[in-house]
């Protein structure tokens, strides 16, 4: 009877140790699978921050090649190549952008791809004559859009994210300026994290992780058509491109930039066992207690206090979150305030310069009434001797009763006098500050500043000659401010007086063309023309070759900065058969206005 008794219960024993294991596994997998969903949960919240921060990193310099493509030298360097003088200052202009804006390079193709500038034009793995019309980014600007492409560097073999931006000249693109911008460092800043973390690109291929072997893998298989792409834009330097199978584990996906890239986090798999580890363990002493009775009430206390830890911990944690949401609301909050006050400092700022500039307009006008003042002085005092010489003669006249000889002489009076009277109103009209703008007639303007320097042009014995190219009764019309006009044709006139005033041949010639839109006034001069080194300052402030007291070295400077806020262009150079000519190039007037 024992044996008897005794067999039911080691079957009892079996079947408990059975239903103690099946639970202890149930609870693993239940344990296990919870603690997958918390890691996924939260490497979702990882990413929300993340993601921002990278999205800052690729926005920060989006316009920066946009601003870069609307430089004067740019156009200049696009529109011949071959002159060293506008590529060296674009060269050196990109290189300081480079340097202060910390971007990888910034570099200037032509239509055809041809790297014609860059910022490391002096480094061995220069840029410059590197062809790069092959690539996307590159394709996208010269159809007018902006570019933006990520890959490995053809030259340096470097990995980065390229944006790219069309230059415009006239309204056509000529060009493609383009910038370089390392991510390498958001993936240092990854190496400390026990998760994996990618970032793919919109053919799943992983360009940035903190795991190496993930680099350069394929998180889904390749269609051909896809391969050929990268194939053919050389987007990562012919690397094979294998598939990953480690991608299908669970992970958390959040997409960042405009290029349609994912942001994945694949949480640490030996840190949900570790948990689950716990929770089963933790059901092993539930099961434990359950066979001691004296341990049952302090197990149950010892669940119940856990929860309660449990809960307490959440609430801390979404405290903590609300504590960091307001945070960063009233972070927004200042920046925004910020920027308000830097736009309102700005437009102060941008006030003050154009006042500044048109105080510099001026005294640019005054001081050329100053250096015309002694020829001005012998125009007004040919026709003040003359009139006193005919006053004289008319009251000898009248005394003798030779009153036709008398009226003779009083007409010639009154002829001297329109003389004085229309050089002083030309003298007031350029002397008065800038009025609003207007249709000009561009021969009409040239006239006028030619008879203010007439007397210097008969003083020198030089010779002027104005004519019209076109050969076309209908006046070459601009839209501008007709004494700011007068001003910089006055300056150019001069400085060709200047140029011949020792020259065997003082002849100065004055052209008036129509070039597709835009009016061409080009003064040319007989005179020795300029030395190299002083093409490239011609319109600094304060450079001048003249002697002391002659000028100050405003005078193109100012010139260049009427023409440029006219939409136009003033540029100078040397003439093949000698001296030096200087073109003004302005948009004519809609035909509508």
């Amino acid at each position: 009877m024992p044996a008897k008794l005794h067999l039911p219960r080691r079957y009892a024993w079996l079947l408990a140790l059975i239903a103690s294991a099946s639970l202890v596994a149930g609870v693993y997998q239940v344990a296990a699978q919870r603690a997958k969903a918390e890691l996924l949960a939260r490497a979702q919240q990882q990413l929300q921050l993340m993601a921002p921060e990278l999205e800052s990193a690729l926005e920060k310099f989006e316009t920066l090649p946009f601003v870069i493509g609307f430089q004067e030298n740019v156009a200049e360097a696009l529109a011949d190549p071959t002159r060293g003088a506008p590529i060296a200052r674009v060269n050196r202009m990109l290189k300081t952008i480079q340097q202060q804006s910390k971007v990888g390079a910034i570099y200037l193709m032509d239509r055809d791809g041809k790297t014609i500038a860059a910022s490391n034009w002096d480094l061995p793995l220069t840029f410059v004559g590197r062809n790069f019309g092959y690539r996307p980014y590159f394709r996208e600007a010269l159809a007018g859009g902006a570019g933006r492409f990520y890959g490995i560097g053809s030259t340096t073999s470097e990995p980065g994210y390229f944006i790219a931006q069309p230059v415009r000249a006239g309204g056509a693109v000529v060009g493609v300026i383009a910038v370089k911008i390392s991510l390498d460092e958001f993936e240092r800043n990854w190496q400390g994290s026990e998760d994996t973390i990618v970032l793919a690109d919109r053919a799943a291929v992983v360009f940035l992780s903190n795991r190496p072997g993930w680099k350069y893998r394929s998180l889904r298989r390749l269609s051909p058509v896809t391969e050929r792409e990268l194939a053919s834009t050389l987007q990562y330097a012919r690397q094979p491109i294998a598939w990953l199978d480690d991608a299908a584990a669970p992970h958390a996906v959040r997409q960042v930039g405009r290029l349609g890239w994912e942001l994945q986090l694949y949480p640490a798999s030996q840190r949900a066992a570790r948990n689950a580890a716990l929770w089963t363990l933790a059901a092993a002493l539930v099961l434990a207690s359950g066979v001691v009775a004296a341990w049952a009430v302090h197990q149950r206390r010892r669940r119940l206090e856990e929860q309660f830890a449990a809960r307490t911990a959440l609430q801390a944690a979404a405290r903590e979150l609300d504590e960091r949401l307001v945070e960063r609301t009233a972070l927004l909050r200042q920046a925004n305030h910020e920027l308000e006050a830097k736009y309102a400092t700005l437009k102060q700022t941008e006030h003050a310069l154009r006042s500044t500039q048109d105080e510099l307009v001026q005294a640019g006008k005054l001081a050329m009434l100053g250096q015309m003042a002694a020829g001005v002085t012998h125009e007004l005092n040919q026709p003040l001797a003359a009139i006193r010489a005919f006053a004289d003669n008319a009251i000898t006249f009248l005394a003798r009763g030779q009153a036709e000889k008398a009226s003779a002489n009083l007409l010639h009076i009154g002829d001297a006098s329109a003389r004085m009277g229309a050089i002083i109103a030309q003298l007031k009209g350029f002397a008065r500050r800038s009025g609003s703008m207007a249709l000009i007639d561009l021969a009409q303007s040239m006239r006028a500043s030619a008879f203010l320097l007439d007397s210097e042009f008969r003083r020198l014995g030089a010779v002027l000659t104005i004519s019209d190219a076109r050969h076309s009764p209908t006046p070459l019309m601009v839209a501008g401010d007709a004494v700011r006009i007068e001003q910089v044709f006055i300056n150019l006139l001069r400085n060709a007086l200047d140029a011949v005033e020792t020259a065997p041949l003082r002849t100065v010639s004055v052209t008036l063309e129509q070039d597709g839109v835009h009016a061409v006034v080009r003064i040319a001069d007989t005179g020795p023309g300029m030395p190299g080194e002083v093409e490239a300052h011609l319109f600094e402030p304060f450079f001048t070759t003249k002697p002391s007291g002659k000028g100050l070295g405003l005078g193109l400077a100012i010139s260049s900065s009427i023409v440029q806020a006219m939409n136009g262009q003033l540029t100078g150079s040397n003439r093949p058969v000698g001296g030096a000519q200087f073109e003004v190039r302005l948009p004519l007037a809609d035909k509508g206005h």
